[in-house]
C-alpha cells in the first residue's frame, strides 16, 4: 500500500510557532515578577503551571472560551499626587483598572497600548519606562459575566489627574482618580479583590531606591 503524505497548512504551522513564542514570552514575564506576598507566590506558580501545560491561554470567543484566559490590566498612575485611575466597569460592576483580553500572538504590553487608545483615548507611556508587569493575579469574574477566570498582568502607565479622559462609555459608566490612601481605606468590595494589595506593592515600588553602600 502506498504511503499518502499528510499535508499541513503552512499558515497553521506558522501560527502555532508564533503562539508558542508568545506563550514563552508570557512565561518569562511572569517569572520576572517579584511576589508581594504568599498569595502572589501562589498565583505566579499557578500561572506558570497553566502556561507550561500547553493549554490555550487566550480568549478565542466571548465571553468565556476558554474559561481561563489572559488579560492585560493597565493602571494610570500620577506619582506626583499619589493617585491612580480606576473605571466603573459596566459588566463587572466594580471599580477596576482599564485593560482587556490579550489576543492570540499579541505581546501583553501591546494589549496595553491598544486598549489605552480604545478605552481611554490615551497614548500609553509606561511609568519609568518599565514595560513589564508589576503584579499578577488569578481572579474569578463577577457581575454580569461571572464564573470565568482572568489571569491578569498589571502594568503601570503614566497619567495625570489633570488629563482629560475620553473614556469608552460602552465599557465604563465613569472613571475617577483615587488617592492611594483612599484605595487602602475604602471598603475592598467596590474594587477588584486584589486592588488594595496592588496599591501596597505600588507604593513600595515608587519609593526611591536607596543607593548601594558598596
Amino acid at each position: 500500500m502506498s504511503h499518502v503524505p499528510t499535508l499541513i497548512n503552512n499558515e497553521v504551522v506558522i501560527t502555532m510557532k508564533r503562539l508558542r513564542a508568545t506563550e514563552s514570552k508570557v512565561y518569562s514575564l511572569v517569572q520576572t515578577i517579584a511576589p508581594l506576598d504568599q498569595l502572589e507566590r501562589q498565583h505566579i506558580a499557578d500561572v506558570l503551571s497553566w502556561i507550561k501545560s500547553g493549554t490555550n491561554i487566550y480568549r478565542i470567543e466571548k465571553p468565556d472560551k476558554p474559561p481561563k484566559h489572559l488579560v492585560s490590566y493597565f493602571v494610570l498612575i500620577d506619582p506626583d499626587h499619589d493617585s491612580l485611575l480606576l473605571a466603573d466597569h459596566v459588566k463587572a460592576q466594580l471599580w477596576l483598572p482599564s485593560g482587556g483580553h490579550v489576543e492570540p500572538n499579541e505581546d501583553p504590553k501591546d494589549t496595553v497600548t491598544r486598549e489605552a487608545e480604545e478605552e481611554l483615548g490615551q497614548q500609553a507611556v509606561f511609568l519609568r519606562n518599565n514595560d513589564k508587569p508589576l503584579f499578577v493575579t488569578v481572579t474569578q469574574t463577577v457581575g454580569l459575566t461571572p464564573g470565568h477566570t482572568d489571569v491578569s498582568l498589571w502594568y503601570l502607565v503614566r497619567g495625570s489627574i489633570h488629563d482629560h479622559i475620553n473614556f469608552n462609555r460602552r465599557e465604563f459608566n465613569d472613571v475617577a482618580w483615587f488617592t492611594f490612601k483612599e484605595i487602602l481605606e475604602s471598603s475592598p468590595v467596590i474594587f477588584d479583590p486584589h486592588m488594595q494589595r496592588f496599591t501596597q506593592k505600588l507604593i513600595t515600588w515608587l519609593q526611591p531606591q536607596k543607593p548601594d553602600p558598596h
